[in-house]
């Protein structure tokens, strides 16, 4: 039991991923599930479900069907609606009950393509694995089947950007920003994958000089880039003054070099005995917050905790993964400063240390739509206003967790 949580809630699931990832794209989004599953999504992963719209269904799994094994009916039902919508392409993704049941999806995608002459592939996704998982599954699939050309080289210097989604950039427009920064800076993005951008531009990506890893989903499709066409990929996301620098020059030389760089794993002057700070959340996009929070605002001994899905790359030492709660109860009241979702305040009402300094930063995956309207925006040196203009904003808790103690 010592991943049952009693007070956090859990990160957004690897299948509504899927759908978030590929979700502008023009493809046709299947969910294999009874019904449940549809409904998290729609209600509380999806932030763009009500404005644009989108082809994501589920099969309606039925009890039958899961005791017999039958999934000819699904095949039949994809393949009907397929021809009916004409996707660009299908995606199918699991839920815990076909993960019980051992559904084959590369074996189903196979023949819903093959009956329908549409791209089609599964993600093997079950539930129970958290959004990372899911979008890099997501994202990687894309790139191995709709990057398989090798185009010329733009004139000027391009990226494509990886792992862009509204569970980390929410749509407050911090996935615009994004594109905003690199075109100010003569650096022109040939694809966003997958905000505001087209299918099109993607099958392209090979045009573009380097792939940028925004977030931790997005470093399986950059690693299979590198591999296919031999592009260069930097990890980093440009949070605060120092990191944006630091990013666009490594961008710079890894277009010049054809070198990579992993700008993820920490920052000088970050190792003393100083009480430590703490970031949650991706663990891109945390370290970038933990190397502005050094060598802007000059904080030391911040390290980045994370219940997420985590390749060893992207760890500094002292960062820890594969947390739970009873850890966060454990490390958080240590804390000179928090930089988190506002729901993480509750492990340090929990243990009446109320004094610790907490940054508030709604993380759209964790807290969903509660507190969407400040979601911060973190390109540039928009983080560094915020930082600072932090102490002038109440708390988005308020008296939320006020009778916590009480447990």
């Amino acid at each position: 039991m010592k991943q049952a949580n009693a007070f956090l809630p859990v990160y957004t699931a690897d299948n509504s991923a899927m759908c978030s990832a590929l979700y502008e794209l023009g493809g046709l989004l299947v969910m294999h599930d009874a019904s449940g599953c549809n409904s998290t999504y729609t209600t509380h992963d999806e932030p763009r479900w009500f404005d644009r719209p989108a082809q994501v269904y589920i099969t309606g799994l039925t009890e039958i069907d899961a005791v017999l094994g039958n999934e000819q009916r699904m095949i039949d039902d994809i393949v009907d609606a397929a021809r009916e919508l004409t996707p660009h392409f299908i995606a199918i993704a699991g839920t815990p009950i076909p993960m019980m049941m051992g559904t084959d999806y590369d074996g189903i995608a196979r023949e819903i393509e093959a009956a329908t002459g549409i791209i089609s592939f599964g993600i093997d996704t079950n539930g129970t694995h958290d959004y990372v998982s899911g979008a890099d599954k997501a994202f990687a699939q894309l790139a191995d089947r709709f990057c398989t050309d090798v185009f010329a080289k733009t004139d000027r210097l391009s990226v494509n950007l990886l792992g862009v989604t509204p569970l980390d950039f929410s749509i407050n427009g911090t996935h615009a920003d994004l594109r905003r920064l690199f075109e100010d800076n003569g650096i022109d993005v040939l694809s966003c994958w997958a905000m505001d951008d087209e299918l099109g531009n993607i099958t392209r990506a090979s045009s573009a000089h380097v792939n940028v890893v925004v977030s931790s989903s997005g470093l399986s499709a950059a690693r299979l880039l590198a591999t296919r066409f031999g592009m260069p990929y930097v990890v980093g996301c440009p949070v605060g003054r120092f990191m944006t620098d630091v990013l666009l020059q490594k961008v710079r030389e890894a277009a010049e070099y054809r070198e990579c760089f992993n700008l993820a794993v920490g920052c000088r002057g970050n190792d003393t005995d100083a009480p430590p700070s703490y970031v949650i959340g991706d663990p891109v996009i945390a370290a970038a917050v933990r190397a502005s929070l050094v060598r802007d605002e000059g904080l030391t001994n911040v390290r980045v905790l994370t219940s997420l899905t985590c390749d060893e790359m992207l760890l500094a030492p002292g960062d820890r993964t594969g947390l739970v709660e009873d850890d966060y109860l454990k490390l958080l009241p240590e804390a000179g400063l928090v930089v988190a979702d506002p729901l993480y305040r509750t492990m340090l009402q929990l243990s009446g240390k109320t004094n610790v300094d907490f940054a508030e930063w709604p993380h759209e995956a964790f807290s969903g739509r509660i507190w969407r309207e400040h979601m911060p925006h973190f390109v540039g040196d928009a983080f560094n206003r915020w930082f600072h203009d932090r102490a002038n904003t109440p708390s988005l808790t308020g008296s939320l967790y006020k009778n916590l103690s009480a447990f």
